[in-house]
């Protein structure tokens, strides 16, 4: 088209009638025939109250400080805010963490450093206890009772209990110092054992386990055999032939538990205990009674030893050391 344009022009038509002649418009004519100048780009101003990159770092910082990791933008600025600091506008906090690729559900981004795996031994009661909560469906659908139980995980014995209609870090902290202090609990002298659920995590407990100078310990997430003695305790109670699968008042699930923890640490010979109640292990009696089932062994053997084929029997002995988590040994190095 350009080229028939410019031989009619060559040959004395006007730019005009040439342009008319082949149906091309003027004005898309002309286009083609120029180039257009290159474009420089011209440099943007930096705006006066724009942050420097100094001030976007510690932004982006704070944002992702295991304090605030997890916190939405809004709520680590009113948090600032309370604590008497500014560091830049909600949008601003946004935009930054846009332009660095990390905009969406901040619980989703969170870093969290690996959880440690629990590792504790008890070698006599009250060294290390171990509580739970579990619910007791009550008489509606969605409707629970909240059982409380702490455990010594030496000798199995529950030493405190509690039934309330709720879950309550405040009652927690009720149990365990009444616990402790029925127990006659001296600082530094227990750890005590629990999942991370809201109340065993929970800020009152903590600081009540720091005045009676208790340590305390966690499971790992989602590890629920990081607290076994627990969880093994509940599966007792709950698979007893007499267990109700709901409880039409909060009184006839506290009945059933009273009767329940009188069966299970004066009554109940645990196998993990040596067949001995977790009554006489804890308050140590299971040593005398380990002595007569000897002697009556020992009468057994002497009136019908032909009926012990091995070797005369002997009643089994309790361990002296119960671990959570007990560290695997390492193999000798040969030498």
């Amino acid at each position: 088209m350009e080229t028939a344009i410019s031989e009619l022009v060559d040959a004395g038509v006007s730019r005009v009638r040439a342009c008319e002649v082949t149906g091309r418009s003027r004005a898309s004519h002309y286009r083609g025939r120029t180039t257009p100048p290159a474009r420089v780009p011209c440099p943007r101003k930096r705006q006066p109250r724009a942050l420097s990159e100094d001030e976007r770092a510690a932004v982006l910082g704070a944002l992702n400080s295991e304090r605030f990791a997890e916190m939405a933008p809004a709520s680590v600025y009113a948090v600032l805010l309370d604590e008497g600091r500014y560091l830049c506008s909600v949008s601003t906090m946004h935009r930054l963490l846009r332009a660095a690729g990390q905009n969406g559900e901040r619980r989703a981004q969170a870093v969290h450093p690996a959880s440690v795996k629990p590792e504790l031994i008890a070698e006599a009661p009250n060294q290390v206890w171990s509580w739970d909560i579990t619910k007791l469906h009550g008489p509606a659908k969605w409707t629970y009772f909240y059982l409380y139980v702490i455990l010594d995980i030496h000798s199995r014995y529950v030493v405190g209990w509690m039934l309330a209609p709720h879950e309550r870090a405040t009652l927690a902290e009720v149990l365990i110092a009444e616990t402790a202090a029925k127990q006659n609990i001296d600082r530094g002298q227990l750890t005590l054992h629990a999942d991370r659920g809201s109340s065993m995590a929970s800020k009152p407990v903590a600081l009540l386990l720091a005045d009676l100078g208790v340590t305390k310990s966690h499971s790992r997430p989602h590890v629920p055999n990081d607290n076994p003695f627990s969880e093994s305790q509940f599966k007792t109670m709950k698979y007893r032939p007499d267990f109700p699968g709901t409880f039409a008042t909060i009184e006839a699930a506290r009945g059933l538990s009273q009767k329940f923890f009188t069966w299970y640490n004066h009554d109940h010979r645990h196998c993990g205990l040596a067949w001995h109640t977790p009554a006489t292990v804890h308050y140590g009696t299971a040593d005398q009674i380990r002595r007569q089932r000897a002697s009556t062994l020992d009468a057994a053997y002497a009136a019908h030893p032909e009926r012990f084929v091995t070797k005369p029997p002997t009643p089994p002995k309790i361990s002296n050391a119960v671990w959570i988590n007990k560290p695997e040994t390492e193999p000798a190095t040969p030498t």
